[in-house]
């Protein structure tokens, strides 16, 4: 019994280093696939805050509740989004901006 928990262990480890070395997903966003947008700076009226994810699960834990915006593709937001997500393109970004609520925190991603 003692070598099958042994092996059963010892397949969890190769499963999941092959699964970190495998995984399809890219750890980073690539910039080069909106470069349209890379220099682009905000208006002058436009407040910005940068705030990590643990900051912000945080928030959302104490009762928060920001409008998350989905600024990647379509197909991106297809493959997986943040649940309550609204997708909203960055090459379409204009259309979605009167939608946005002024007096509500907006989370872009």
């Amino acid at each position: 019994m003692r070598n099958v928990v042994m092996l059963l262990k010892g397949t969890m480890a190769v499963v999941s280093a092959l699964f970190a070395i495998l995984a399809p997903w890219p750890i980073q966003a690539d910039p080069a696939k909106y470069p349209q947008f890379a220099q682009q700076q905000p208006a002058e009226n436009v407040k910005l805050q940068f705030i990590s994810v643990d900051d912000l699960a945080a928030d959302i834990k104490k009762g928060a509740k920001p409008l998350i915006i989905d600024v990647r593709s379509a197909e991106e937001f297809n493959e997986a989004h943040i649940l309550g997500a609204r997708s909203a393109p960055l090459a379409q970004f204009r259309d979605h901006i009167k939608t946005i609520p002024r007096d509500r925190v907006t989370i872009l991603y």
